[in-house]
């Protein structure tokens, strides 16, 4: 194995870099209203979800899959001494602490975030839609729950409401990054879908998008949409700063569509960005939905 410790082996180490990331994510979408008890639990969250994602996917000069599912291995291994009740020494874990103890945290998702990135070394392409969600299940799902968790307000039924919200934004940003993905030799557009709409692989290679592959775009951010049609009901099951947060994810996964479709269903130049006044606006139909 190569030289490499779970520590070092990411890009982020929890100072500047990861908050710079931050502001251009899904996750911390509604930071800077909240309290600030509250940022600091989802910060150290996302400073976790963040670690481990690097972990399992960020370049690294001679670092195998192999190495990468070893460091992902001994850093669940802290993960586990953490719930024991054992002194961790990983500062991702020990930021996270706090919010573990104070949120009550459950580690099934915090594992399942880990089991993610495993995949992610043995599976470049999902055959099916189904296959997808089945990943995203362990790589974007957890972190609604946990987001849940940190105010309070988990339950099975917002907890399955949550799980469509979180899935399709992991298929949205899997939309915005197509050409990022394919560099890294990985495709998370459905293969059944690829071929209905007749994409060859070399399309995704390509400086601009063809028409096939905008017609598959397309096609899965209406799927993703509708899924956050059906998750956004969570909002009017949640209360306080729980719905003001969960409402600022929605929106961002909303305007990201916009941004898309203003695009033309072309990712290939570069991952379409929402504007801020879509933001704003998709989240203000969203609170005034849930309050109506």
């Amino acid at each position: 194995m190569s030289d490499v410790t779970t520590e070092s082996a990411a890009l982020p180490d929890g100072r500047v870099p990861l908050e710079e990331r931050a502001a251009a994510e899904n996750f911390p979408v509604a930071l800077r209203i909240l309290p600030g008890s509250t940022r600091r639990h989802l910060f150290a969250l996302y400073r976790y979800a963040r670690f481990v994602d690097d972990l399992g996917d960020e370049p690294i000069a001679g670092v195998t899959a192999a190495d990468r599912t070893a460091m992902l291995d001994a850093f669940e291994a802290e993960v586990h001494r953490l719930y024991d009740g054992q002194r961790v020494q990983h500062p991702v874990l020990r930021a996270l602490a706090p919010t573990v103890d104070a949120c009550r945290l459950p580690a099934g998702p915090l594992l399942r975030l880990i089991e993610a990135n495993r995949v992610d070394q043995v599976v470049t392409r999902y055959g099916t839609v189904e296959e997808l969600v089945r990943y995203c299940s362990l790589s974007a799902d957890p972190v609604g729950e946990l987001v849940l968790h940190v105010f309070g307000q988990a339950g099975p039924a917002r907890i399955v409401l949550s799980d469509r919200i979180c899935t399709a934004l992991q298929v949205v940003e899997h939309l915005q990054d197509v050409a990022e993905d394919h560099r890294r030799g990985r495709v998370y557009l459905p293969e059944a879908d690829l071929d209905r709409f007749g994409v060859p692989g070399s399309d995704l290679a390509a400086a601009t998008a063809s028409d096939a592959l905008r017609a598959v775009v397309r096609f899965e951010a209406g799927r993703a949409k509708a899924w956050l049609d059906t998750g956004a009901p969570l909002l009017t099951a949640l209360h306080g700063w729980a719905r003001v947060a969960v409402g600022g994810y929605l929106a961002g996964g909303y305007a990201t569509l916009r941004a898309l479709e203003r695009s033309g269903y072309d990712p290939l130049p570069g991952p379409p960005r929402p504007r801020r006044r879509d933001i704003a606006a998709c989240w203000l139909a969203a609170m005034v939905r849930s309050t109506g």
